[in-house]
């Protein structure tokens, strides 16, 4: 088996432009301008409001499904 070196692969064709869409919106609510110079804090603070959401759009679709 081969080792998967890429651990941020998405899996779902087409998705980066949906993830840097969403990346850059909680970036501007934030008030945090993305890159080398933004304190891992700062860059930390997209990505796990960005984990919130995707969790939320995750959970209201498998609840859409159960119905």
């Amino acid at each position: 088996m081969a080792e998967d070196n890429n651990r941020n692969e998405l899996l779902v064709p087409g998705a980066d432009n949906a993830v840097d869409k969403m990346k850059e919106e909680v970036a501007s609510e934030f008030n945090v301008e993305l890159g080398a110079d933004t304190t891992a804090r700062e860059n930390g603070s997209v990505g796990g409001e960005m984990v919130k959401r995707m969790i939320k759009i995750a959970e209201e679709s498998m609840e859409s499904r159960n119905k």
